[in-house]
């Protein structure tokens, strides 16, 4: 089954609530199993760069099925700078996405930007276990 809109928003509020209780102020995006974007909000007093970097990590989690962060030491190499080209530059191998993986398939990601790398991945990872 398909992420659906009302999913995407819920994981977009509670990574929201999360970030409230961290203290932090982040932008969040969730995006479709084909790493195009479903659902996003970003809070007050997040800086303008999460925008984009929210987004382009969901993407490389969608992308490549597991956390962006995983990719971050191969982030260099000739593979992932491929794909990120064919991507058109917007795929971020960075830390802070979590995949949305339900009955063994990728159906989306939740990527956070504005907090630190770990941060951001916590606030992902507790937004998605609200699903």
């Amino acid at each position: 089954m398909a992420l659906t809109l009302a999913e995407a928003n819920r994981i977009v509020q509670a990574a929201l609530t999360k970030a409230q209780e961290m203290n932090i102020k982040v932008s969040v995006a969730v995006c479709d199993a084909g790493g195009r974007l479903m659902a996003f909000n970003r809070m007050d007093g997040a800086i303008w760069g999460s925008i984009y970097g929210s987004q382009g990590k969901a993407i490389a989690s969608a992308g490549f099925a597991r956390p962006s962060g995983e990719l971050a030491e191969r982030a260099g190499s000739p593979i992932i700078q491929g794909i990120v080209a064919a991507e058109g530059g917007h795929m971020i191998p960075s830390q802070g996405a979590v995949p949305i993986v339900r009955n063994g398939v990728v159906d989306g990601a939740c990527g956070v930007g504005g907090g630190t790398s770990q941060q951001d991945e916590d606030v992902a990872k507790a937004a998605i276990g609200k699903l």
